[in-house]
């Protein structure tokens, strides 16, 4: 006798990741673009105000935009972290011989379901000022990795 019920779909996992935002080629146009395509690809939870840096390293170069989103996503966490690189290649990233040279947008993990996974949260205040904006705002908090 067939089963009377249909099995259950298993539950998603979801998870939440901190993204740090920065631009400085038509950052306003590049960061509208990014938020779109974030927005409409993974749950956008929150969100800090844009600041405006100067450059971090190689210095002739514009100032850049920078802030943060708070996002989930059911994709494991080397997925996500391919994802963000093929949304930055989809806005145009050129990755130049110059690291810290000029972008359209550079998508950088920092926490990833609270933890931090990138230094330059306390490195950077061009990071860590958008963050912790989003932190408030969320009620979320960060617990440093033991790995990093």
């Amino acid at each position: 006798m067939p089963p009377t019920t249909l099995p259950s779909e298993q539950a998603v996992s979801l998870h939440e990741c901190l993204i740090s935002l920065g631009s400085n080629i038509d950052p306003e146009h590049y960061f509208d673009q990014a938020l779109t395509i974030l927005s409409q690809e993974c749950k956008l939870l929150a969100r800090s105000k844009a600041i405006r840096t100067t450059p971090v390293g190689y210095q002739q170069q514009p100032d850049f935009l920078n802030a943060a989103l708070l996002v989930s996503t059911s994709l494991e966490q080397a997925a996500f972290r391919a994802y963000l690189k093929e949304v930055e290649d989809r806005l145009g990233r050129v990755r130049g011989a110059i690291k810290s040279g000029p972008r359209t947008m550079d998508l950088d993990m920092v926490a990833w379901d609270g933890e931090v996974v990138d230094e330059g949260y306390y490195q950077h205040d061009y990071v860590k000022v958008p963050v912790d904006e989003v932190l408030a705002s969320s009620g979320r908090t960060l617990e440093p990795v033991k790995r990093l």
